[in-house]
């Protein structure tokens, strides 16, 4: 994110820009289900949010130098032994 200028940014600043792209990301969803928006907000592609999303949540995993993909797995592997209704 150097490249950007977020390298200066904070764990906490990471965290609320990562919540600011969910924001995006649920509005662009609602779009796409015609959920009532207000005609006056901004129009966001769903696609590009859920790709700001991972983005933000790729760095804050760095932040706390978590290996993503090993975590996911390790998560399926507890969620695969747990009874889901």
């Amino acid at each position: 994110m150097v490249e950007r200028g977020f390298d200066k940014e904070t764990t906490p600043e990471i965290f609320m820009l990562f919540l600011e792209e969910c924001g995006e990301m649920a509005k662009a969803a609602r779009k796409t289900q015609n959920i009532k928006t207000d005609r006056k907000s901004k129009l966001f592609d769903l696609a590009e949010e859920v790709a700001d999303v991972f983005i933000y949540l790729l760095n804050i995993c760095n932040q706390f130098d978590i290996d993503l993909e090993q975590a996911f797995r390790k998560k399926e592997e507890i969620n695969k032994k747990r009874a889901w209704k």
